[in-house]
């Protein structure tokens, strides 16, 4: 009896490492469990269509590693900045909003939305998109994309696009006179945003530039001696019947892909029926040194969130990063404004953007920019439809701006 009960101690002794081992794989290999939410907390981004369906994937990961809930509320582009002015004081509305840098000048005035520390996330970015993102020394905002104008040419006509305004000139005159085409540049009436480029070409400017790099909303240079040249080149095309008047958007895309204008300026937007389109077209940098301006879209904090902690949190470990930066690229086209998603793009088209705006000007995101638009529209309007002679529009949209200025 003693030996049976020794060879049973023995073998319960060499089997127990087995059933050690088993029970110790079995509990390797049970699911951690999920961090409980907090009922009490929950982060809301106000983003529009695009944006949306990125946001609320990414709102899952960050609820399993904070254990906070995240909502994602869709709104129109434009509504989020019209909601949250009013929202914001309220205390509701989004957290965390998806927007453009040229609404910094009303809700920064307004205390709408909350300054930013990104550390040393802020190299990651592009020197333009974080300058567009700045008011009065101060971030505001976290870039992602960055879109801009550029020139286009019909290549089967040209070979290259020309040098500069007088060539743009030439190279039309050449071209109608051969017969090839009815006009060789096209544009919209009026349109004072794509007209800016053709501007600075001639040493053209909206608001001079303070040593900080700031907007000076008291230097207006509608008037100055480059804007006025640029108006008089505008003037002498219209008048020898080299640029058509009274043609809206979709007219002047629609002469450029049939082949019957060579040369425009347009914007990525326009990408998707060019290609359509079949037109064999290349996209180049403004001639003459034209400098477009940028606009940068990103994400800004709610200055009236209680969730400001959380919502730095899910825009620097969750959103800035190359591969959900990259990924908002693919689903909207916008080159990005982080620098590892931008050195991915392969795209050349969007690589020939990046090149047209790399001197580019970030949109003045100050208010006084609200004072420019109609009267500096006007003004090129009033030329295309040779109601006044170019140096005549200018000045007098200059001076309406000042007082307009003046008056706020």
């Amino acid at each position: 009896m003693k030996r049976v009960l020794l060879l049973m101690l023995l073998l319960s002794l060499a089997l127990f490492p087995v059933f050690a081992a088993a029970e110790t794989e079995e509990t390797a290999e049970e699911p951690e469990a999920e961090m409980e939410v907090d009922p009490d907390i929950t982060l809301v981004i106000w983003a529009d269509e695009l944006r949306a369906p990125l946001m609320e994937a990414l709102g899952v990961e960050f609820t399993k590693t904070y254990g906070v809930g995240v909502v994602v509320q869709q709104l129109g582009f434009g509504d989020i900045r019209d909601n949250i002015k009013v929202a914001g004081p309220a205390g509701e509305g989004g957290d965390i909003l998806v927007g453009a840098h040229d609404w910094l000048g009303e809700l920064v005035t307004s205390g709408v939305v909350a300054p930013l520390d990104l550390g040393a996330k802020v190299n990651e970015f592009t020197e333009a998109s974080i300058a567009a993102f700045t008011y009065d020394g101060q971030l505001y905002g976290l870039p992602y994309a960055v879109e801009n104008i550029a020139f286009f040419y019909n290549a089967d006509m040209l070979d290259s696009a020309p040098a500069d305004w007088d060539e743009v000139r030439e190279v039309a005159i050449a071209l109608e006179n051969a017969g090839t085409v009815e006009y060789g540049f096209v544009r919209q009436e009026g349109d004072p945003y794509h007209f800016f480029p053709i501007q600075t070409a001639f040493g053209g400017y909206v608001f001079g530039v303070n040593p900080d790099g700031t907007y000076d909303a008291d230097d207006v240079g509608i008037d100055n001696a480059g804007s006025l040249a640029a108006a008089k080149w505008l003037e002498d095309m219209v008048v020898d019947d080299h640029i058509p008047a009274g043609v809206d958007w979709d007219t002047y895309h629609t002469l450029f892909e049939t082949g019957q204008a060579a040369m425009m300026i347009t914007g990525p937007w326009a990408l998707d029926r060019l290609n359509t389109s079949g037109v064999n077209y290349e996209i180049a940098p403004i001639p003459g040194g034209g400098k477009p301006f940028l606009g940068v879209q990103g994400f800004m904090v709610n200055a009236f969130s209680d969730n400001k902690a959380l919502a730095i949190a899910f825009l620097t470990e969750f959103v800035a990063t190359s591969d959900v930066m990259y990924e908002m690229y693919e689903r909207d086209g916008r080159a990005p404004a982080h620098k590892a998603a931008l050195a991915r793009v392969s795209d050349e088209r969007i690589s020939a953007f990046g090149e047209a705006g790399r001197e580019g000007l970030p949109m003045p995101a100050i208010p006084e920019m609200s004072a420019v638009w109609s009267a500096w529209g006007d003004a090129v309007t009033l030329i295309m439809q040779e109601q006044v002679t170019g140096e005549e529009a200018f000045t007098n949209a200059a001076e309406q701006i000042r007082n307009t200025i003046a008056g706020n």
